[in-house]
């Protein structure tokens, strides 16, 4: 599946845009597009519209980022999707997909998974959303009816955007999951510029558009977002309502892989945690659960 090119962002962007939500005035003239026309971008963009035909296109060779800022400074490009702009424009015109190889988590990542304990849940994420590890508590509070180890053994590794639209569990479990599921997808679409070659992600994208409906309609909306921060609110099977705020710590030697920490934002959601961590503490210490992480790691 090819994942995208700078010609079909170009356009699914230029027509979100409006004449009117950039000052042109229109009189009475009937439009075949949604958004504005390639002339009026390119005159706005202070380039010829020949050039920017072409550049739509995929005939012009690489933009300049002078040119490419222009465009995104029209077209309201926030700065996740301006990077996004970017990231598309370097993209050589005839590449080949390459298979990585498995990720796995540095291990500072996890030595700061480490000294969160039982009381903070956290998930260690990979480039496309796997999970490479995590605390018995975040693995209670998202994915309690996957195994423990899962994340160890590469052919059962759970991946977060298939678990999010292909099962029904995980579908339950959030109460907000239109507003998350629309943050996944333009947040695979940001990946998926950074790493066009990636066959792995262009094959889970593929995956997806094939058997989800949903994910195959927000995909062609085009998005891109980043996603750093935001809420979730669970319909957890054991301790109810909980509604926890996510963040995301980024390392610097392993800056592909994310630290997703969950912390309650009401008093309730905050019982809640407790509750949950108390009960993992019962199943397993924290320092052995660790330790198997670990131990994984080094094989």
């Amino acid at each position: 599946m090819e994942l995208e090119s700078l010609g079909a962002y170009l356009k699914s962007r230029r027509d979100r845009v409006t004449p009117a939500d950039v000052g042109l005035r229109i009189y009475g003239t009937s439009r075949r597009v949604p958004g504005l026309r390639r002339e009026e971008l390119a005159q706005l963009a202070g380039v010829s519209a020949g050039y920017y035909t072409r550049l739509e296109q995929g005939q012009a060779g690489t933009a300049s980022q002078q040119v490419l800022d222009a465009l995104a400074g029209v077209l309201k490009l926030d700065r996740a999707e301006t990077a996004h702009l970017h990231n598309l424009a370097r993209q050589p015109t005839t590449s080949r997909l390459v298979r990585p190889r498995p990720e796995r988590p540095h291990p500072r990542v996890l030595a700061l998974l480490a000294s969160l304990g039982e009381t903070t849940p956290a998930v260690v994420l990979g480039r496309r959303g796997d999970v490479l590890a995590w605390n018995r508590t975040g693995h209670a509070l998202v994915a309690e009816h996957v195994e423990f180890d899962a994340p160890h053994d590469l052919a059962r590794r759970p991946s977060i955007p298939r678990m999010f639209f292909l099962d029904s569990l995980t579908r339950d479990l959030h109460r907000n999951w239109d507003e998350l599921a629309r943050t996944h997808v333009a947040y695979l679409r940001l990946t998926a510029g950074r790493y066009p070659n990636d066959a792995r992600l262009a094959e889970l994208i593929g995956e997806l558009a094939m058997r989800d409906a949903d994910f195959a309609k927000l995909w062609a909306k085009g998005d891109v977002a980043d996603c750093t921060v935001g809420s979730m609110r669970l319909r957890h099977p054991t301790v109810g309502a909980v509604d926890v705020d996510y963040q995301v710590w980024l390392q610097p030697e392993s800056p592909d892989h994310r630290l997703e920490v969950y912390t309650p934002n009401n008093t309730a959601a905050a019982d809640a945690l407790r509750l949950l961590s108390d009960q993992v503490a019962h199943q397993q210490k924290p320092e052995v659960a660790l330790s198997e992480a670990h131990r994984h790691l080094d094989r």
